[in-house]
C-alpha cells in the first residue's frame, strides 16, 4: 500500500486545517519546495498537493508552488483543489503533474471527468470528500444530499485511476481513519480507492491492511508526518511495498 505525504498549500505555505476549517490552520513550512524535497529523499514514492485558496475559492493562487516542486522533484506529483474545468485541468497536467483530481466537478459535472479521464488515462483522480456519508464540495463548504459510494459508483467504468475517499469528520483529528466509510467506498466500485483523513498512528496505517483486498491501494498523510507521530520511513516498512507484515498479522497487530 502505498504511503503519500500531502502538502496542503493556503498563499503559498504549507499548512493544516483541522476538520477542513479554515478558521483552524496550523503552519508547517513557508518553503513548499524544501518540504516536498524532505519528503521525496526520506522515501516517498508519489507526494500530493492541495491547493485550499483553489477549493475554497477556484482561483489559482498556488501555482508557482506548485511549478516549483514538480520542477525539483523526480516522484510522481499529484494535486487537488479547484480543479472545476477542463482547461484547468490541461493547464495543471501540462506543468509537471502527473495527476489531477477533480471533486467539485465530478459531482456537477461528471461528464467532464469522462472526458477527461479518456483524454488522459491514468492521470484522472475524483477526489469524494464526505461528511456523514454524503458528499461535500466547494473546500467543503457546501454540503449535497449525494451519497459518497453513489458517486463512486458513477464513476466505476469512466477509466479515471483511482478515488481519493475523505472523510471530513477524522480528516487533521489523527483519531484514525473510518474504516466502514472506506470498505463502502472500496466495494462500491473497482476503481483503486486511496483513503485520506485521520492517519494519527502506525496502527492506524496497519489497520488499512484489512481493505487491500478490496482494492484500497493507498494512504494520504499530513499532519502525522509534520508532528513525527508518524515517522514516513516506518510507515512504508510497515504497510509499502516488502513490508514487514503481512495482511493477517497486520490486522492482528492493529
Amino acid at each position: 500500500m502505498q504511503v503519500i505525504p500531502a502538502i496542503d498549500l493556503l498563499d503559498g505555505h504549507c499548512v493544516r486545517l483541522h476538520q477542513g476549517d479554515y478558521d483552524q490552520v496550523t503552519r508547517f513550512s513557508d518553503d513548499p519546495v524544501a518540504q516536498a524535497l524532505s519528503w521525496q529523499q526520506q522515501g516517498a514514492q508519489r507526494l500530493h498537493l492541495v491547493d485550499l485558496d483553489g477549493a475554497r475559492s477556484g482561483q489559482p493562487v498556488n501555482d508557482a508552488a506548485v511549478k516549483a516542486i514538480t520542477a525539483n522533484l523526480t516522484i510522481p506529483v499529484q494535486l487537488g483543489g479547484g480543479v472545476r474545468t477542463a482547461a484547468r485541468a490541461e493547464e495543471l497536467l501540462a506543468c509537471g503533474l502527473d495527476r489531477v483530481i477533480l471533486g467539485t466537478v465530478a459531482l456537477e459535472q461528471p461528464e467532464l471527468v469522462d472526458e477527461l479521464a479518456a483524454r488522459h488515462p491514468g492521470r484522472i483522480v475524483v477526489g469524494i470528500d464526505a461528511k456523514d456519508g454524503k458528499v461535500a464540495t466547494r473546500g467543503w463548504i457546501e454540503a449535497s444530499s449525494t451519497e459518497a459510494t453513489q458517486l463512486a459508483q458513477r464513476f466505476a467504468a469512466s477509466g479515471i485511476a483511482a478515488i481519493i475517499s475523505t472523510d471530513i469528520a477524522t480528516d487533521g483529528t489523527l483519531a484514525g481513519p473510518n474504516l466502514d466509510a472506506l470498505r463502502a467506498m472500496a466495494e462500491a466500485s473497482a476503481v483503486p480507492v486511496i483513503a485520506s483523513g485521520g492517519i494519527g498512528t502506525l496502527e492506524h496505517l496497519l489497520s488499512l491492511l484489512s481493505l487491500a483486498p478490496l482494492g484500497v491501494e493507498g494512504v494520504i498523510v499530513g499532519r502525522a508526518l509534520y508532528d513525527g507521530r508518524v515517522v514516513l520511513a516506518e510507515a512504508l516498512q510497515a504497510i509499502g511495498d516488502g513490508r514487514l507484515q503481512d495482511p493477517s498479522s497486520a490486522s492482528m497487530l492493529a
